[in-house]
């Protein structure tokens, strides 16, 4: 990535990010510089490396080579204290299936140190936000359906309001409305100078949402900056969708379905 503003406070670095499995490259090199409080998208596609670098961030991987800091701290040997300063919505949810959403939210805010009257206020409101009812918030996990229960392990996430919150394809599986709420409480948290790293498929999302983005293929940064920039640098106009400035920096404008020719023939 390019060299932030000096004056800018990094919350997410990472230098020469390396991680394999057996003979499998998943991260060939990451090099990462997010400034504090920016929405921060990591896309790419499927087998680039995103997943795989989130858990080197977030204490859950450890990384072959590289270094990396995460709200000032090493993750490799300060794993503690870095989870007590992050959240994280992890794309495959496995939490406590025999916990009801309000007490999934209490156990995640205690483990924190939180005060129990702060903690019991702050749940009760992000629930709240959620638009769960009360009859939900005592439903337990293994009943509930993919968007309450996505809800309920981000209210988990943020509940002690994070310095940095990861979101590996947060809106994967839910509705519309589920989809709006989520969104409600990112911009919120946001907006509290919390910093969101993002990672999705979902491209209009990320249009909307993110302040800088890089895009990543075979587990190297191919491009970084904001939208515009990218825009920009890709050679597109001003009005080129942000899915075509993904896809160009991908060497994948086109599409293959075009030599299809079966497929756009009338039926017989």
């Amino acid at each position: 990535m390019e060299a932030p503003d000096a004056t800018q406070d990094l919350m997410i670095e990472a230098s020469g990010l390396r991680k394999t499995f057996d003979d499998t490259v998943a991260v060939e090199t990451i090099d990462l510089a997010v400034p504090a409080g920016e929405f921060f998208g990591f896309l790419g596609p499927n087998g680039s490396g995103k997943s795989t670098t989130i858990g080197m961030l977030t204490t859950l991987l450890l990384p072959d080579a590289g270094t990396m800091r995460v709200a000032g701290l090493d993750p490799v040997r300060e794993p503690i204290e870095v989870k007590r300063r992050i959240g994280v919505l992890p794309e495959e949810i496995q939490t406590f299936e025999r916990l009801t959403i309000r007490e999934l939210v209490t156990f995640a805010g205690r483990i924190r140190g939180m005060d129990r009257t702060v903690l019991d206020t702050r749940r009760e409101e992000l629930l709240e936000l959620m638009e769960l009812s009360t009859k939900e918030r005592d439903k337990l996990l293994v009943d509930c359906s993919m968007g309450m229960r996505k809800k309920a392990v981000l209210c988990s996430a943020i509940v002690h309001k994070p310095r940095v919150l990861f979101l590996d394809e947060p809106f994967n599986g839910i509705d519309a409305r589920a989809s709006i709420a989520i969104r409600g409480a990112l911009d919120a948290l946001r907006r509290g100078g919390t910093t969101v790293f993002f990672s999705s498929h979902i491209l209009e999302l990320v249009e909307r949402l993110c302040s800088l983005v890089a895009i990543v293929e075979h587990g190297r940064i191919r491009a970084s900056g904001t939208i515009e920039e990218l825009r920009n640098a890709a050679g597109l106009e001003s009005s080129a969708p942000f899915e075509d400035v993904f896809l160009a920096w991908l060497e994948e404008r086109g599409s293959a379905a075009q030599d299809l020719e079966w497929l756009s023939s009338p039926s017989s």
